[in-house]
């Protein structure tokens, strides 16, 4: 398989086998006006299976979403067809309005304009909690 390289935009590489659509939903890429190519299950020498995201267009991406599904990608920016910033990432200490605090009888169900935050409390198992709750993240 095939893809184009990019000239000005964004290759979001090394993403776990299998996470690629769930960054592609949490970052809204179906609502880009430009060409975005998801690759899934692509060949890695380092991991194996990997899946690559790219993005045909200079825009912000949040990498706390990118840290929360999947630390240890890169991101590598693009302009004029060569490679300008490659960050890693790590998870991030804390999550704005990336998910949503699933219990009833959190302040965010009364009080809807409240962000939902969310704090790392265990970075060896991926837990995040509800600042104002504590509720675990699903």
């Amino acid at each position: 398989m095939r893809v184009d390289a990019i000239q000005n935009g964004i290759v979001i590489d090394h993403i776990t086998a299998g996470r690629g659509m769930q960054l592609y939903d949490l970052l809204g890429l179906e609502s880009l006006g430009c060409p975005v190519a998801l690759m899934m299950n692509a060949v890695s020498g380092k991991m194996g299976r990997k899946d690559i995201i790219k993005i045909d267009a200079e825009i912000p991406v949040d990498l706390d979403v990118i840290g929360y599904v999947d630390p240890g990608a890169t991101v590598n920016f693009i302009r004029d067809g060569a490679l300008v910033e490659k960050r890693n990432i790590e998870m991030p200490k804390m999550l704005t309005n990336v998910i949503r605090c699933k219990n009833p009888r959190c302040i965010t169900s009364v009080e809807q304009e409240l962000d939902h935050v969310f704090r790392l409390t265990d970075v060896k198992n991926k837990i995040y909690r509800c600042i104002y709750c504590e509720t675990k993240a699903k």
